[in-house]
């Protein structure tokens, strides 16, 4: 393998004017960078970027950390970032921690010896003080879907008006005893998505029938699944089902198939956190519909902006807030 030892060999120049005509860091004479070019395609040199990170200090590396990337929302967003980043010639580093504060403890501890330049996550709320310190070390933080910190710039939805418009769109179809099929709500997300159904459920004079998680969740499928047997205990004349995520409505959807439900003529089913999947069922849910890939892009754009800021300037931190559109679909 060619070094560049070997390229400036060729080129009859010292090392130092090849490293500096190819990085472009002072000048050097055309002829001379034309040599060295030349010199570069003919012994098919490649630079060794990790070492020139090392030395630069830099690694040209995101830190993705996400509860999961078979969410179809964690998934769209993890694609956002990383077509992002290449655009600014930086690679991600996935970390999936299904939410368990340990195992998120531990991703963190790797990237902030080594592994990136800066992070991008979507925390458990557990490891705050830790996340704190990292930025406070120098490694730029940015917050997505879950803002746990107003003083770490973030980028997420707003899941109250998320639930609250879905609650609403039911009413307007007929339905009086909309069931909930949300998640562990110590998460924001979650909580968020309670709270917007709570409030329209109450402006409407109707009941509230919810089945949530008492942890992570492990399962989305099966909760899905298991969670329409638990509405229809509590209430039998059920004629709506808001899950909070995809996954979870295709849990429902298998659910009503085996007790014989019809929908939506019986019941109607909607997903407070839709994607592109929703489209692709046999029947297509409704669902209010998240710009992940946006979110996943502006995340990056907000974390180079912090990364490649002159030290000495602290950048103000930024919240955005994504607003998902309704994707009326044959469930509804």
């Amino acid at each position: 393998m060619a070094t560049l030892k070997d390229v400036a060999k060729l080129a009859c120049v010292d090392v130092s004017t090849a490293s500096r005509a190819l990085n472009n860091s002072s000048y050097v004479h055309p002829e001379t960078k034309a040599r060295v070019y030349a010199a570069v395609k003919q012994l098919s040199y490649h630079p060794n970027l990790l070492a020139k990170g090392l030395r630069q200090g830099k690694r040209h590396t995101i830190g993705v950390v996400v509860p999961s990337i078979s969410m179809s929302v964690f998934s769209e967003i993890t694609q956002g970032i990383e077509l992002e980043a290449r655009k600014f010639g930086y690679e991600t580093l996935i970390c999936c921690t299904s939410d368990d504060p340990n195992v998120e403890k531990e991703c963190l501890n790797r990237l902030r010896n080594g592994f990136g330049d800066g992070i991008i996550i979507a925390s458990t709320g557990e490891n705050s003080r830790m996340i704190r310190d990292i930025r406070d070390n120098g490694i730029p933080v940015v917050q997505v879907v879950r803002r746990q910190d107003k003083t770490m710039s973030s980028v997420v939805t707003d899941y109250h008006e998320i639930a609250y418009n879905g609650v609403k769109y039911l009413v307007s179809k007929g339905c009086r005893h909309i069931g909930l099929i949300n998640g562990f709500s110590k998460l924001i997300p979650y909580r968020d998505r309670y709270r917007g159904y709570h409030d329209a459920i109450s402006e409407c004079s109707l009941t509230e029938n919810v089945v949530g998680l008492s942890g992570p969740s492990r399962n989305y499928f099966k909760e899905g699944y298991e969670g329409v047997a638990q509405l229809l205990l509590e209430d039998p004349q059920l004629d709506a089902i808001m899950a909070a995520v995809d996954m979870h409505g295709i849990g429902v959807l298998r659910a009503l198939k085996k007790e014989g439900l019809q929908f939506p003529e019986q019941i109607k089913v909607m997903s407070l956190t839709g994607h592109c999947i929703g489209d692709m069922l046999e029947t297509p849910m409704t669902s209010m519909e998240m710009p992940a890939m946006e979110m996943g892009s502006k995340a990056v754009q907000l974390l180079i902006g912090e990364m490649e800021s002159e030290q000495e300037i602290v950048p103000a931190y930024q919240h955005i807030i994504f607003h998902a559109s309704l994707a009326e679909r044959e469930t509804t």
